[in-house]
């Protein structure tokens, strides 16, 4: 046990100063272009989904939530929303960047998204073309403050608060992915996962469903660590949107929508994931 602490401590203390660097840069592109990537978004029109795939892309704070909000309202169309979703990466980035993770997978895994993003939402907007989705508009609370890193105050103070709660979240999880990798072994770990198995997407999209950045945080490093496969990781980032999904049930009345919105993530997650393991295998 001792043995697993220090190991924990020190993969811990190495990430810290890449972690702190990477939210500092995150904050500053956030403070500096959020009000304009929501002007952006909110008179986009028909092309919402590509602007939605590309800015849902960059790690802000509370970007789904906001557009969340924006869709509750009909500022945005389902198919926008749907595009920010599935293109959200929350904490996938930072960490990728701070375990030291090649260029050319991050840039595929971010390309991936927000290529599916950009399509689905497209396609999402063109089926439901006819349909009347314009609602009275309403004053909704923004709840970015309550759930993420305090932007009303200073990059410096959002960058160490935020880094210290994703800090401390991966050391729980490291720690506890040490505990399972020293008394039961990557491989058997891979198995529970399903790790080469066509199954692995359907168990990694409900995990990225879970209204955290948990989510983002766990399948990044089980990636990292080679439990899962880049498909299964993928399928759990493209259906893991941070608090978002709460929000939604939060500020959008149709509970049925929500539902459908929710079960249309999940399925695009899997058999994202399924197609490009087929891909792969071609390869």
């Amino acid at each position: 046990m001792k043995e697993i602490i220090v190991d924990t401590l020190l993969d811990v203390l190495k990430l810290l100063p890449f972690l702190f660097v990477a939210f500092l840069i995150m904050e500053y592109i956030e403070h500096k272009i959020s009000e304009k990537s929501k002007s952006k978004i909110s008179k986009s029109g028909k092309f919402g989904p590509f602007f939605g795939s590309l800015l849902g892309a960059i790690p802000q704070c509370g970007f789904s939530v906001m557009a969340t909000n924006l869709y509750a309202t009909r500022i945005i169309t389902i198919g926008t929303l749907i595009s920010i979703f599935l293109s959200t990466s929350d904490e996938m980035l930072p960490i990728l960047i701070s375990n030291g993770a090649k260029a050319g997978v991050i840039f595929k895994i971010l390309l991936i998204k927000i290529l599916i993003g950009m399509v689905i939402g497209f396609l999402i907007d063109f089926i439901l073309r006819k349909k009347n989705e314009s609602k009275k508009n309403y004053e909704i609370k923004d709840f970015c403050l309550d759930h993420h890193c305090d932007c009303e105050h200073s990059i410096w103070k959002s960058t160490i608060k935020h880094t210290i709660n994703i800090i401390l979240f991966v050391m729980v999880i490291t720690f506890l992915l040490n505990i399972g990798f020293y008394y039961l072994g990557k491989e058997n770990i891979g198995r529970l996962f399903l790790k080469d198995s066509f199954i692995g997407p359907f168990i990694s999209s409900l995990i990225g469903l879970i209204p955290n950045c948990a989510s983002s945080v766990i399948l990044t490093e089980l990636y990292l660590n080679n439990v899962v496969s880049l498909a299964s990781c993928i399928s759990g980032l493209l259906t893991g949107s941070g608090v978002a999904l709460l929000v939604l049930f939060k500020v959008n009345k149709n509970k049925k929508e929500n539902g459908i919105i929710v079960l249309t993530l999940y399925l695009i997650g899997a058999l994202s994931g399924v197609l490009i393991q087929i891909v792969e295998s071609l390869l």
